[in-house]
Protein backbone atom coordinates (compact mmCIF):
# COMPACT_ATOMS: atom_id res chain seq x y z
CA UNK A 1 0.00 0.00 0.00
CA UNK A 2 1.55 3.07 -1.03
CA UNK A 3 1.59 6.22 1.83
CA UNK A 4 -1.33 8.43 1.05
CA UNK A 5 -4.62 9.87 2.00
CA UNK A 6 -6.47 11.20 -0.75
CA UNK A 7 -9.50 11.82 0.66
CA UNK A 8 -11.19 12.42 4.13
CA UNK A 9 -14.57 12.73 4.88
CA UNK A 10 -16.31 14.23 8.03
CA UNK A 11 -19.49 12.85 9.23
CA UNK A 12 -22.06 15.74 9.97
CA UNK A 13 -25.21 16.00 11.56
CA UNK A 14 -26.42 19.16 9.14
CA UNK A 15 -25.17 19.38 5.83
CA UNK A 16 -25.90 22.73 5.15
CA UNK A 17 -24.59 23.77 8.14
CA UNK A 18 -21.87 22.30 7.50
CA UNK A 19 -21.02 23.57 4.19
CA UNK A 20 -21.95 26.94 5.20
CA UNK A 21 -19.55 26.70 7.82
CA UNK A 22 -16.64 25.93 5.69
CA UNK A 23 -17.61 28.40 3.55
CA UNK A 24 -17.45 31.36 5.66
CA UNK A 25 -13.62 30.40 6.26
CA UNK A 26 -12.84 31.24 2.66
CA UNK A 27 -13.47 27.29 1.38
CA UNK A 28 -15.68 26.49 -1.84
CA UNK A 29 -17.65 23.45 -2.14
CA UNK A 30 -19.68 21.49 -4.46
CA UNK A 31 -22.53 19.55 -3.45
CA UNK A 32 -22.88 16.84 -4.83
CA UNK A 33 -25.71 13.27 -3.98
CA UNK A 34 -25.79 14.79 -0.91
CA UNK A 35 -22.28 14.84 -0.37
CA UNK A 36 -20.10 18.45 -0.13
CA UNK A 37 -16.60 18.11 -1.64
CA UNK A 38 -13.70 20.66 -1.05
CA UNK A 39 -10.74 21.10 -2.76
CA UNK A 40 -8.23 21.04 -0.01
CA UNK A 41 -4.47 21.49 -1.32
CA UNK A 42 -3.52 17.96 -2.83
CA UNK A 43 -6.34 15.86 -1.25
CA UNK A 44 -9.92 15.87 -1.15
CA UNK A 45 -12.21 17.30 1.90
CA UNK A 46 -15.54 16.16 2.34
CA UNK A 47 -18.46 16.49 4.24
CA UNK A 48 -21.46 13.77 4.46
CA UNK A 49 -24.31 13.09 6.58
CA UNK A 50 -22.98 10.93 9.90
CA UNK A 51 -25.66 8.04 9.29
CA UNK A 52 -25.30 7.54 5.77
CA UNK A 53 -20.99 7.62 6.36
CA UNK A 54 -21.39 5.18 8.89
CA UNK A 55 -22.95 2.66 7.00
CA UNK A 56 -21.27 3.21 4.09
CA UNK A 57 -18.07 2.34 6.07
CA UNK A 58 -20.20 -0.67 6.73
CA UNK A 59 -20.94 0.26 10.60
CA UNK A 60 -23.66 1.11 12.87
CA UNK A 61 -24.32 4.32 12.72
CA UNK A 62 -23.29 6.49 16.02
CA UNK A 63 -26.74 6.98 17.89
CA UNK A 64 -26.85 9.67 20.28
CA UNK A 65 -23.18 9.14 21.59
CA UNK A 66 -21.81 10.74 18.67
CA UNK A 67 -23.07 14.11 19.79
CA UNK A 68 -21.07 17.12 18.93
CA UNK A 69 -18.17 18.15 21.75
CA UNK A 70 -17.28 14.15 22.11
CA UNK A 71 -14.20 13.12 21.05
CA UNK A 72 -14.25 11.11 17.90
CA UNK A 73 -11.19 9.97 17.79
CA UNK A 74 -9.67 11.83 14.78
CA UNK A 75 -8.65 15.54 14.83
CA UNK A 76 -7.57 17.39 11.96
CA UNK A 77 -4.34 20.13 11.88
CA UNK A 78 -3.97 22.94 9.22
CA UNK A 79 -0.71 24.69 9.73
CA UNK A 80 0.20 27.81 9.07
CA UNK A 81 2.97 30.27 8.32
CA UNK A 82 3.14 33.01 11.24
CA UNK A 83 1.59 33.17 14.63
CA UNK A 84 -0.73 36.02 13.75
CA UNK A 85 -1.98 33.71 10.79
CA UNK A 86 -2.91 31.06 13.80
CA UNK A 87 -4.44 33.61 16.04
CA UNK A 88 -6.74 34.56 12.30
CA UNK A 89 -7.98 31.35 11.67
CA UNK A 90 -8.73 30.83 15.19
CA UNK A 91 -10.75 34.01 15.13
CA UNK A 92 -12.13 33.23 11.68
CA UNK A 93 -12.99 29.64 12.55
CA UNK A 94 -15.31 31.13 15.67
CA UNK A 95 -16.84 33.98 13.77
CA UNK A 96 -18.19 30.91 11.52
CA UNK A 97 -20.19 29.20 14.25
CA UNK A 98 -16.91 27.21 15.46
CA UNK A 99 -16.05 26.76 19.27
CA UNK A 100 -12.40 27.66 19.90
CA UNK A 101 -11.46 25.05 22.65
CA UNK A 102 -8.02 25.88 23.40
CA UNK A 103 -6.31 29.87 22.55
CA UNK A 104 -3.24 29.92 20.91
CA UNK A 105 0.10 29.71 22.91
CA UNK A 106 3.38 28.51 22.86
CA UNK A 107 2.30 24.28 23.48
CA UNK A 108 4.53 22.03 25.72
CA UNK A 109 6.71 21.02 22.80
CA UNK A 110 7.27 24.98 22.24
CA UNK A 111 5.54 25.76 19.05
CA UNK A 112 2.54 28.11 18.77
CA UNK A 113 -0.57 26.44 18.01
CA UNK A 114 -4.37 26.35 19.34
CA UNK A 115 -7.63 24.48 18.56
CA UNK A 116 -11.04 24.96 17.66
CA UNK A 117 -14.31 22.39 16.95
CA UNK A 118 -16.63 22.80 14.00
CA UNK A 119 -20.43 22.59 14.72
CA UNK A 120 -20.18 18.89 14.36
CA UNK A 121 -17.64 18.93 17.13
CA UNK A 122 -14.96 17.86 14.45
CA UNK A 123 -11.57 19.49 16.43
CA UNK A 124 -9.02 20.59 14.43
CA UNK A 125 -5.52 22.07 15.53
CA UNK A 126 -4.20 25.72 14.23
CA UNK A 127 -0.28 25.63 14.58
CA UNK A 128 2.79 27.51 13.16
CA UNK A 129 5.36 25.25 13.70
CA UNK A 130 8.58 26.44 11.85
CA UNK A 131 10.05 22.99 11.53
CA UNK A 132 7.31 21.78 9.82
CA UNK A 133 8.28 23.10 6.60
CA UNK A 134 5.05 24.47 4.25
CA UNK A 135 5.82 24.90 0.71
CA UNK A 136 4.13 27.57 -1.14
CA UNK A 137 1.02 25.61 -2.19
CA UNK A 138 0.65 24.85 1.40
CA UNK A 139 2.08 21.44 1.53
CA UNK A 140 3.76 20.32 4.24
CA UNK A 141 7.47 18.26 4.73
CA UNK A 142 7.42 16.40 7.64
CA UNK A 143 11.01 16.83 9.09
CA UNK A 144 13.27 14.13 9.33
CA UNK A 145 12.53 12.61 13.10
CA UNK A 146 16.06 10.71 13.04
CA UNK A 147 17.92 13.95 14.95
CA UNK A 148 16.79 13.15 18.05
CA UNK A 149 15.79 16.56 18.16
CA UNK A 150 11.52 17.84 17.60
CA UNK A 151 11.18 20.78 14.85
Amino acid sequence: MEQRITLITLGVADLARARAFYEALGWRGQEVEDTVFFQAGGLGFVLWGRDELAVDCGLEPPGPAAEPGRFGGIALAHNVRSDAEADALLAAAEEAGGTVTRPAAVNSIGFYSGAFVDPDGHPWEVAHNPGFALAADGSVTIPDFGTGQLP
